[in-house]
């Protein structure tokens, strides 16, 4: 069995959940703030990722996290460029930790039109691909955001991210289809299923030898989702915590059968740079047990 093989079984098999690890150039002050790291202790994109990443690596280098209950996780390009333990990222955690590397390619958010946000351009998509292949990356993801249950959005959404996809399967890698409902959309529930008829009819014109991953916001009614969990074009279906505290995020998630976590903010929620070693461990171990439960549903 090649690597990206045994890959794709502990996906699709094995309990456990997705970590999001991708915080990027906007995201980032906000994730170090809570890691208790604020903004005016350092200057400048070089020490803001360098700190970034000395997070990540305490994260990815913790002996609590490991393969048994982290399927995967999330890396932003930076990261993937970057070692854990003298190690390549995607190296250490497949090699160390038996957790299988994705990489985010999104390059954020376009400004909102139909109640949407599609994703912007990537012009040089195919060149990241083929770095990620080259590098032992299993799979992508890329996110686009719908905020408002509007028909006309959530379709160009759809055939956006599946568009982006086939491009991503062309290289032999996995991607990971994340069109997010915000929490906040006033008609969540109606944009859910407009979003669920719209995957299905995307799933079903994917050819038969091909799987994709969704990662959705965890939706108003109970396994709505079940039909994506069991479409055969789909390898995993994984939730997002979408702003939702971890506590809440987990009590939603454990509703929902066959979809797993994927959770970067409820991920590390609690863990901050001043604690000792033993006390970021025991906090992350707390965070990791309790996502672990919720994605075993």
């Amino acid at each position: 069995m090649s690597i990206s093989e045994q890959q794709a079984a502990k996906i699709r098999t094995q309990p456990g959940f997705i970590a999001a690890l991708d915080q990027s150039g906007g995201s980032t002050p906000k994730a170090l703030k809570l890691y208790g790291i604020e903004e005016n202790t350092y200057s400048g994109e070089q020490q803001m990722m360098d700190l970034v990443h000395k997070m990540r690596t305490r994260i990815v280098s913790s002996p609590v996290f490991d393969g048994k209950r982290v399927v995967g996780a999330i890396l932003f390009e930076a990261t993937m460029d970057r070692d854990f333990g003298g190690k390549p990222a995607a190296d250490y955690l497949w090699n160390d930790k038996k957790v299988v590397p994705f990489l985010k390619i999104d390059k954020g958010l376009a400004d909102e039109a139909n109640g949407v946000q599609l994703m912007k351009p990537m012009p040089t998509l195919d060149d990241l691909l083929k770095k990620a292949k080259s590098k032992g990356i299993f799979g992508t993801k890329e996110r686009s955001v719908i905020n408002q249950n509007n028909a006309e959005g959530i379709k160009a959404v759809v055939a956006q991210q599946f568009e982006i996809a086939k491009q991503v399967l062309s290289h032999g890698l996995v991607p990971i289809v994340e069109p997010e409902v915000n929490i906040k959309c006033p008609d969540k529930a109606g944009a859910e299923k407009v979003l669920k008829a719209e995957l299905i009819a995307a799933l079903d014109k994917l050819p038969a030898d091909k799987q994709v991953m969704l990662k959705l916001t965890i939706p108003e009614v109970d396994n709505l989702y079940a039909d994506l969990v069991k479409h055969p074009r789909v390898l995993k279906v994984v939730a997002l915590s979408g702003g939702y505290s971890r506590d809440e995020a987990n009590k939603r998630l454990a509703k929902q059968n066959g979809m797993i976590a994927s959770f970067s903010r409820a991920l590390s929620e609690g863990l901050t740079a001043q604690q000792s070693d033993a006390e970021f461990n025991k906090s992350l171990d707390t965070a990791i047990e309790s996502i672990y439960q919720a994605s075993k549903t």
